[in-house]
């Protein structure tokens, strides 16, 4: 691989990320987990949040749940935020506060596979390790021409020791690492390869083929199950505010810990309002669900809207609902 090519124009067309402004070990954790199903411009804002209200592993590891993950509420995969408090819990214990530097050991804290300890190791560490996420399968599989189902594990090893033989100095790998995810995001895109455009293009063997985007080759897609779900937002007027009731759900399983509405209408219906219906797609299922909003009388089970918008993390999945309740209730003042 080219790697002076590859590395000329990454320093002169990279990101300017805050991640990236710097080369701590923690900042490039946070970073790699938020990134994962999300897009990078989707999550800077909860990044900065994040790092401002826990700006060190030690803070992390002293988070109260409910506030870590209603600060991470808006990137799903909730596991994952669990898990970054777990990890930084055993940094304290173990480690001294810090993370280690070698991807063995990087492997074995809660919630960090192979490809996140490699970028860790090898971005914050200079560590020479490979660190394989989508868009390095897709830029090496174009590039050296490769018709292996890369999410067969044996597969995988093959690409990781091809990509052992290329690897640059320690001084370079923080920018190589960096470098081949940045092409895979920003020209050898899923549907387009820009080749045109490409550092490697010279030397690519997929950039003589006609459609370098048909590989790497697809993973069989799985039927998800589908459910259907009656989402009721039970709302109340007391002491001059409005007030919602909330549960949270169990503490394993989908959503866990998270907090949701009532599916089921309450013994006193003073109005009712549709919300309309919302289909969200998890990994496995799909929730195909239908929103009622309820004005009902008040108890103790109600919270304050805004302890809900502060300190219950709703998912997601339930927010078009939520949203479209809050407008109604607007509407409903204004009357």
């Amino acid at each position: 691989m080219d790697q002076n090519s590859l590395l000329t124009w990454y320093n002169k067309e990279k990101r300017d990320l805050p991640f990236r402004r710097n080369r701590d070990p923690y900042q490039i954790w946070i970073s790699e987990i938020m990134s994962q199903q999300t897009r990078i411009e989707a999550m800077l804002d909860h990044y900065e949040r994040f790092i401002a209200r826990y700006p060190t592993l030690t803070d992390l590891a002293g988070a109260d749940e409910d506030e870590l993950l209603k600060l991470w509420q808006g990137l799903g995969y909730y596991s994952r935020a669990r898990n970054l408090k777990k990890a930084a819990q055993v940094c304290v214990e173990q480690y001294e506060g810090h993370l280690p530097a070698t991807k063995a050991e990087l492997k074995k804290l809660p919630g960090i596979g192979d490809y996140t300890a490699g970028a860790i190791a090898s971005i914050a560490y200079g560590q020479r390790v490979t660190a394989i996420d989508g868009n390095v399968i897709r830029v090496c599989s174009r590039y050296y021409w490769l018709e292996n189902d890369f999410n067969q594990p044996k597969e995988k090893k093959k690409l990781e020791a091809l990509l052992l033989e290329v690897l640059p100095e320690s001084e370079q790998m923080p920018d190589f690492t960096q470098a081949l995810m940045e092409l895979g995001a920003r020209v050898c895109q899923p549907k387009t390869a820009h080749c045109e455009i490409c550092p490697l293009k010279s030397t690519c063997k997929g950039a003589v083929h006609d459609h370098p985007e048909q590989l790497p080759v697809a993973r069989k897609v799985v039927e998800k199950k589908s459910e259907e779900k009656n989402v009721i937002l039970c709302m109340a007027r007391h002491e001059d505010q409005w007030m919602i009731r909330v549960h949270k759900r169990p503490a394993k399983g989908l959503l866990a810990g998270l907090y949701e509405f009532d599916d089921h209408l309450p013994e006193t219906v003073l109005e009712t309002f549709s919300l309309g219906e919302y289909s969200h797609v998890f990994t496995h299922r799909i929730w195909n669900m239908k929103g009622t909003l309820v004005i009902t009388e008040y108890d103790s089970s109600f919270i304050p809207l805004i302890q809900c918008e502060t300190e219950a993390a709703v998912p997601s999945a339930f927010m078009p609902f939520y949203s479209k309740a809050l407008e109604i209730i607007q509407t409903l003042d204004g009357d």
